[in-house]
C-alpha cells in the first residue's frame, strides 16, 4: 500500500469517533439537560449562558492554539502530540457532561461550567491539529478533495450514526438499566471508546511528508494578527462559513425537539435521520466526480439552491414524512457539497497566505475551522436554548403542552432564520473569494520558483 493510499484511509477513519463525540455535545447535550435531567428554566438560563460564553471564549482561543501547534517540534511531528492529548482530554470531559452526579442548582452550574469549558479547550487541541495535517498530505487540489471527501464521509458516518441511533439505542439501554440518564451515560462511554480507537488509526497509520516545505521560524503572537488579517481570502472564507454554520447548527439542533413536539412522534426522528445520513454520505461520495466536471463556484451555487429549496418545502410542509423527508434530502444533499467545498476553500488559503505573506502556518489557518464551528455552535446553541425556554417546550411534558405560538416560534427559528444566514454566506463568497483552479496553480508555481515548496508530492 502506498503512503498516499494509506494516508487517504487512515486520516479519514480517524474522525468517525470524533464526530460522534462532537454530535453528542452540539446536538444532544441541551436535550439531555432539558428532557432527561429535566432541569428547571432557572438553571437552563444559566446553562445557556455558560454554553454561549464558553463557545465564544473557546472560539477566540483557537488561533492561539494554532500558534502553539505551528511552533511544536517533536520527533512525532507537530500535529500528533496535540491530537493525542486532545482526544484523551475531550473524551474524559464528554463523559463528565453526560453523567448525573446528583447536583442541582448552583453546584450543578459550577460543575457543568468547568467540564464544558475544559471539553472545549481539549477538543480544540485535537481538532486544530487533526485538520491542520490535511494540507501536508497533498499539494494537489484534486488530491486534497479526495482525502477531504473521504474524511467528510467518515465524519458524516459518525454524525448520523449518533443522529439515527440515539433514540433506539437509549431506549433499549434504558429498558436494561431502568434509567434513561444511565442510558445516555453508557452510550457516551461507548462513543468515547470509538473516538480513541479511531484516533489511534490516524496516529499510527498516517505518514506525513515533512520535507516538502521550507523550514520557517516560530510564529509569535504578534505574527498572529498579521497572518489572519493579512490573508483576505482566509477572512472572507471564515465569514462565509460562520454564517453558514450558524444556520446549519440551528436547524439540526432543533431536530429532536421538532419530532417530539411538532411532528408528535419522537420515534420517526431515527428514520428521518437515517434517510438524511445516507443522502449526505452519497453526496460526499460523488463529489469528486462532479468536481471534475464543474468548477467549485458552480457546485457551490447549485448546492446553495438545493439547500434553499429544501428549507422552503420544509417550512410549508404538512406533518407528513413524505414532504418533510423530501425537504430534508434536498437540504442535506446541498449541505454535504457545501461542507466539503468550505474545507477545500480553507485549505487553499494556506498557499495563498504563504504566497502573499511568506508564511505557511497551517495550524493558525485551520484554527479558524473550529472557530467557525464553535461560533456557529455558540450562536445556534444560544438560539435553541432561548427558544426552548421562551416557547414553553422546556416546561412541557408532552406535545399537547406546547401552544401553537410556541411551535411557530420554534419553526421560525429552525426553518426561517437559517436560510437567510446561509444565503448571506453564499453572497460573501461570490463577491470576494477568488482562488479558482487557475489562480491556485499560479500560486503553487510561484512558490516553487521562490523555493518555498522544496519538492512536489
Amino acid at each position: 500500500m502506498t503512503n498516499e493510499t494509506r494516508n487517504h484511509y487512515c486520516f479519514g477513519l480517524g474522525t468517525i469517533g470524533r464526530d460522534m463525540q462532537y454530535t453528542m455535545i452540539t446536538m444532544y447535550l441541551i436535550y439531555f439537560l432539558t428532557d432527561i435531567l429535566q432541569l428547571p428554566d432557572s438553571t437552563m438560563w444559566w446553562v445557556t449562558g455558560v454554553i454561549l460564553f464558553a463557545r465564544i471564549f473557546d472560539a477566540v482561543n483557537d488561533p492561539f492554539m494554532g500558534v502553539l501547534v505551528d511552533n511544536t517540534s517533536t520527533k512525532w511531528g507537530k500535529f500528533k502530540p496535540w491530537i493525542t492529548a486532545g482526544a484523551l482530554g475531550s473524551g474524559f470531559f464528554t463523559i463528565i457532561l453526560f453523567t448525573d452526579f446528583g447536583f442541582r442548582g448552583t453546584p450543578f452550574i459550577i460543575v457543568f461550567a468547568i467540564a464544558y469549558l475544559f471539553f472545549g479547550i481539549t477538543f480544540t487541541m485535537n481538532d486544530i491539529a487533526y485538520w491542520s495535517m490535511l494540507p501536508s498530505l497533498s499539494m494537489d487540489q484534486k488530491g486534497r478533495e479526495k482525502i477531504g471527501s473521504f474524511a467528510k464521509i467518515c465524519a458524516n458516518i459518525g454524525l448520523f450514526a449518533v443522529v439515527a441511533g440515539i433514540v433506539p439505542i437509549t431506549e433499549a439501554l434504558s429498558k436494561t438499566t431502568g434509567n434513561m440518564t444511565k442510558a445516555y451515560g453508557i452510550l457516551t462511554m461507548g462513543i468515547v471508546v470509538i473516538l480513541i480507537l479511531g484516533q489511534s488509526i490516524t496516529l499510527f497509520g498516517v505518514k506525513e511528508n515533512r520535507t516538502q516545505f521550507k523550514k520557517e521560524s516560530n510564529t509569535t503572537m504578534k505574527d498572529l494578527v498579521h497572518i489572519i488579517f493579512g490573508n483576505d481570502q482566509l477572512l472572507f472564507t471564515t465569514i462565509a462559513m460562520v454564517l453558514f454554520m450558524i444556520g446549519y447548527v440551528t436547524t439540526t439542533s432543533f431536530g429532536l425537539y421538532f419530532f417530539k413536539y411538532a411532528y408528535g412522534d419522537e420515534g420517526m426522528y431515527a428514520l428521518f435521520a437515517l434517510v438524511l445520513g445516507v443522502s449526505q454520505i452519497l453526496a460526499l461520495s460523488v463529489f469528486p466526480f462532479f468536481s471534475k466536471l464543474y468548477s467549485r463556484r458552480t457546485l457551490y451555487t447549485a448546492a446553495t439552491a438545493l439547500v434553499l429549496l429544501g428549507y422552503l418545502i420544509f417550512f410549508f410542509s404538512p406533518m407528513n414524512m413524505i414532504y418533510i423527508g423530501t425537504a430534508g434530502i434536498l437540504l442535506f444533499l446541498g449541505q454535504a457539497f457545501i461542507q466539503i467545498l468550505m474545507l477545500m476553500f480553507l485549505a487553499d488559503t494556506i498557499e495563498y497566505g504563504q504566497w502573499k505573506l511568506g508564511r505557511r502556518n497551517e495550524s493558525v489557518t485551520f484554527a479558524l475551522q473550529p472557530f467557525i464551528n464553535k461560533m456557529g455552535g455558540a450562536v445556534g446553541g444560544g438560539i435553541v436554548g432561548a427558544v426552548v425556554i421562551l416557547s414553553g417546550i422546556n416546561e412541557a411534558q408532552s406535545a399537547a403542552d406546547v401552544t401553537s405560538q410556541g411551535l411557530l416560534m420554534m419553526k421560525i427559528a429552525m426553518l426561517g432564520i437559517p436560510p437567510l444566514l446561509i444565503t448571506a454566506g453564499y453572497l460573501v463568497y461570490r463577491k470576494w473569494y477568488r482562488i479558482d483552479a487557475d489562480f491556485y496553480s499560479t500560486m503553487v508555481e510561484d512558490l516553487k520558483r521562490r523555493g518555498d515548496l522544496i519538492l512536489e508530492t
